[in-house]
Order: C-alpha cells, then structure tokens, then sequence
C-alpha cells in the first residue's frame, strides 16, 4: 500500500517537471525566435566559459577567427543572445535536476507497480539523451532537421511524464464518472491527437523554411518575408480550421456530459482556450509580419494541446471502468 502523503508528493513533483519542460519549450522557442540558437557557438561552455561574457572585451581578440576554424563562420559575440541561449541551457539543466528528483520519488511504486518506476527513469535518461541532441544541434550549426528533431522529442518527454503521472494516480482518476460521454469520444479524441501531431509535423516544416527565409533576409524586412513562404504553410493554415472544431467538439461534449466540479471539465475548457491562443499566436504571424513573440507562444500552445489531449485519453483509460 502506498502512502498517500508520498504518492501526493510524486504527483506535486512530477506536475511541477511537466511544467517545467513546457517552460524550456517556451525558452528554446524565444531562442529559435530571436536567432539566439548561436547565442553559444560551443557547448557545454559558452565561448569557452562557463559563465558566458556580458562584453566583447572579455574575449580573445581572435576569438572570430578562433570559430571559424571551427566550423563556426561569423562568430559575433551578442551579449543578449549569448545570454538568451545561456539561460536555456540553464533552464534545461533544471529540467534534469528536477526530472532526476521525480525518478528517484517513484520508487515508492517498485513493489506496487514497477512500471511507474521504469517510465520514470526512461525520462530521465531521455532528458540525458535530448541534453546530448541539444550539443549536436550546436554541433551542426543549427541545422534545421536537428532542431525540429530536438523539438519532437521534448513532445514525447512531455507525453511519457503525463503517462507516468496519471497512472501513477489511476485510483483516483478511476472516480471520475465519464459514462455521459458519447461511445466515440475517445474515437474523436484520438483523432484529435493524430491531427495536432501532423499539424505539429507541418509547422516544423513551415518553421524550417521560415529558418532559411529569415537567413536569406538577414533577420530583418520581416514584412516581406510572407512572399517566400512554401505551399506547406498555406496547407499548415487551412488545416487550422479542423483542429478548431475538432477539439472545440470534444470540449463542448465534455461541458455537457460531465459535472462542473470535475476536472476533466477544467481541463476541456483549457483545451479550448489553448486552442484559440494557438490560433490566434498563428494568425498574427501571418498577418502582422511574423513578430518574434508569436513564434514561441505559437509553438508552446502546440504542445500544450497535444499534452492536454494525451492527459484526456490517459483519464478516459482509467475512468473506463466506470462505463
């Protein structure tokens, strides 16, 4: 039997890392934004520091030259960049601190379901493993396909944390009354899933191109930078319009068959508003000249709906036996 204070404990921690690598996703989309990525030109350092400069004059004379030997061609020291970067790596090491503190309180579950143990550990050494993919996305001078490979696997963290925890908590969840839901539900919810996942794969693909325009562009004359955009982002925007009324049609099903104390309520409602901010961050991308701001909000509101409609599919699992 487990304790119920230590189990309580295990779910504050665990809730508290998921939380914390949507903040990094947040953090790593303003350093993708601002071009801040080469912020650090080497790693784990940064310009040979542990602690970075804050002035040029901290440097060698020949550092640029020193870098582009390198493979690192036009080095320019940034000190807002540099610093951007370097809080996301600090960021990032928190993420391991915190992830390595939720694997060790699931041991409380080795005699009562192993599984939780193990998924939390997996996390752990994931976070290791996307730790030594955020060096080589440094390495390959911020190559596009490394990025978005970076960026796929925070999702599935995400995802595998969220799994951890709600079955960690499956008793409780098991209360939750869902026998209003219409049959396919689930059905929907599923689909739901799938469709935010390729919307994801799109907008990596938009974000790639949008990479390459911006370099071709010198990061300046945003405003015209919507005449280079590829066929996939026209495909990216329409696509918007089912992910819309898709999940607004499983919120509205959920306000209208489950209790209005229940959390699964709060959590459809939640889905609801993600999906519009999404929406909206998109929009103004599109029409107001792609401000950097949108971009990270834009890319944290995706996951955050996907992690929101992972969790709804984890309840339904445990609340099943309740139909």
């Amino acid at each position: 039997m487990i304790n119920p204070q230590a189990a309580a404990h295990f779910r504050r921690l665990g809730t508290l890392t998921i939380f914390a690598v949507y903040f990094v996703i947040l953090v790593g989309g303003i350093v993708r934004a601002s071009g801040a990525g080469m912020g650090c030109p080497d790693w784990p350092t940064c310009f040979g520091q542990w602690v970075p400069p804050t002035d040029e004059s901290q440097l060698p004379a020949n550092y640029q030259q020193i870098y582009a030997e390198r493979g690192y061609e036009n080095t320019q020291f940034n000190p807002v960049k540099t610093w951007t970067e370097y809080t996301n790596r600090l960021v990032g090491v928190t993420i391991g601190f915190l992830i390595l503190l939720t694997a060790w309180s699931s041991r409380i579950y080795l005699k009562t379901d192993k599984t939780i143990f193990y998924l939390a550990v997996s996390v752990f050494l994931l976070v290791g493993f996307q730790g030594w993919l955020g060096s080589i996305v440094v390495a390959s001078n911020l190559k596009p396909v490394m990025i978005t490979l970076h960026m796929l696997l925070a999702l599935f963290i995400v995802a595998l944390l969220i799994y951890t925890i709600a079955r960690s908590q499956r008793e409780i969840i098991a209360l939750m009354d869902v026998r209003a839901l219409p049959d396919k539900f689930k059905t929907v919810l599923i689909a739901a899933m799938i469709l935010t996942l390729l919307q994801v794969a799109m907008g990596t693909q938009v974000r790639e191109a949008v990479d390459f325009i911006a370099h071709d562009h010198a990061y300046i004359d945003r405003q015209y930078w919507r005449d280079d955009f590829p066929l996939i982002f026209y495909v990216h925007r329409s696509f918007s319009s089912i992910i819309l009324f898709t999940n607004l049609w499983l919120v509205w099903k959920i306000v209208r068959s489950v209790d209005k104390k229940s959390l699964l309520r709060t959590v459809g409602l939640s889905l609801a508003a993600l999906v519009i901010i999404a929406i909206i961050a998109g929009v103004s991308l599109d029409r107001l000249s792609m401000p950097p701001i949108a971009q990270p909000i834009h890319l944290l509101m995706a996951n955050l709906i996907f992690g929101v409609q992972f969790f709804l599919y984890s309840c339904l699992n445990y609340a099943s036996v309740r139909r």
